[in-house]
């Protein structure tokens, strides 16, 4: 079974291509309308508040790297925009997650040609909402305590230079199992079944997550990310992740 993050990537090229089918279009409206209204009004926040986050992040690194302070800044960025755009994705998932399911049900029906019993219509979709919201519950739980690990480290001298990656990929695996999670809900996985596929091809998974945490901060792509992140994450369920659950 192949296991590298290059494979990852490309499933998330697959999940662009698959937006652009006619069987798939009609189901990306919703989570593209949404994360597009989420990513705005936030992203028009930040744009007031980011030199100021900017700033407090780079006072916080260790006064002894001062002289690579040119350095600092652009560690600070990735620092800020990793933080934040996850922060975003949480709030635009949390809304989103009943039309996320009914999209990923919808293009594993087309990958594979056949019919997943989910959600079958909109209406459905909407009125699963309750169910959605315990599930994004799960993810902020267990995403909770390891963000508090990583924010213990950014506060040790020395070893918070590390702090910057350990929150990139931190963000990169919590979207493998944002997005990983709508399909193999929808074939009632629990969420400790699918960490534990998702974790038997752990470099092909960050390299999808590592894809994702990327889109979300480039500007337009973070827009239509999810719906392609729903997408991809649905074919690496059908082609990989499917064979760890039998």
């Amino acid at each position: 079974m192949n296991n590298s993050p290059t494979l990852g990537f490309n499933y998330l090229v697959q999940g662009f291509e698959l937006i652009r089918k006619p069987g798939i279009r009609l189901f990306v409206i919703a989570p593209l309308l949404i994360n597009t209204l989420i990513f705005g009004l936030l992203i028009n926040y930040s744009f007031t508040q980011f030199g100021t986050w900017i700033d407090w992040a780079i006072d916080w690194m260790p006064q002894w790297l001062d002289f690579l302070r040119w350095i600092l800044w652009p560690v600070a960025v990735i620092l800020i925009l990793t933080v934040v755009m996850y922060s975003f994705s949480i709030v635009a998932n949390l809304i989103a997650s009943p039309f996320n399911g009914l999209l990923a049900e919808k293009t594993e029906e087309l990958l594979t040609g056949k019919e997943v019993v989910g959600y079958e219509t909109t209406l459905q979709a909407l009125l699963s909402f309750p169910k959605s919201i315990s599930r994004e519950i799960s993810k902020l739980l267990y995403y909770l305590p390891l963000a508090l690990l990583v924010l213990i480290i950014s506060f040790i001298p020395v070893i918070n230079v590390a702090a910057p990656v350990l929150w990139f990929l931190l963000g990169s695996w919590m979207m493998v199992i944002q997005y990983c999670d709508y399909p193999m809900d929808n074939h009632q996985q629990s969420f400790a079944a699918m960490k534990k596929a998702i974790k038997m091809q752990r470099m092909t998974s960050l390299g999808f997550g590592a894809g994702v945490m990327v889109g979300t901060m480039i500007p337009i792509i973070n827009f239509i990310i999810m719906p392609i992140a729903v997408c991809g994450a649905t074919a690496y369920w059908t082609e990989q992740l499917q064979q760890n659950c039998e």
